[in-house]
């Protein structure tokens, strides 16, 4: 038996599109990438339920639920992944860089929603570190980005894109790992 396929952005982006939803496929991956970060799961709810989403459409196919599903199991895999193989949902590189751009601002802008909704209790399990990221994750969702030097700004969207991918494993590590102060921890 062979693994299935990764879904990649455009196959997310055709799922959005059919079921009409308000965000944009890359937004829709940061809030289920930040559900699951922030140590929540869709568990048997619908992803799009446990994003508090609704779609435009009347129902979710099958095969758009299939999906959905696919990339929630795909996401906390990569996110757990000790080989650092995690990758937001983006654009490919050959699109154009502002598109790129807006789409990685999307999903930090998702990424936070979906972090908020693990609860109140998780930002105080942050360690400064992973509070900072929190931040500074924030700051890029609030961007309005310029472009001058396009080799420059490619250089800039690379550093950025690897802040952000290495920061969200940082989150969901830190969101994972045992609280040694929670009562029946050992010592």
């Amino acid at each position: 038996m062979t693994a299935p396929e990764s879904i990649g952005h455009d196959e997310l982006d055709e799922v959005v599109a059919h079921l009409r939803l308000s965000i944009p496929a890359s937004e829709l991956h940061g809030s289920l990438c930040g559900l699951l970060a922030a140590h929540g799961r869709p568990g048997k709810r619908a992803v799009l339920s446990a994003l508090h989403l609704e779609p435009g459409s009347d129902s979710v196919s099958e095969h758009d639920q299939d999906v959905l599903d696919q990339v929630a199991r795909q996401s906390e895999q990569e996110l757990a992944d000790p080989e650092l193989g995690f990758e937001p949902l983006l654009p490919a590189d050959d699109r154009p860089l502002p598109e790129r751009a807006d789409a990685l601002v999307d999903w930090c802008r998702g990424f936070l929603s979906g972090f908020g909704l693990g609860g109140p209790g998780v930002h105080g399990r942050l360690s400064d570190e992973g509070r900072e990221i929190l931040r500074d994750i924030g700051a890029i969702a609030s961007s309005s980005l310029d472009f001058g030097s396009e080799e420059e700004d490619e250089d800039a969207l690379i550093e950025v894109h690897e802040f952000v991918r290495m920061g969200a494993m940082l989150l969901f590590t830190e969101c994972h790992i045992p609280n040694p102060s929670s009562p029946g921890s050992l010592h």
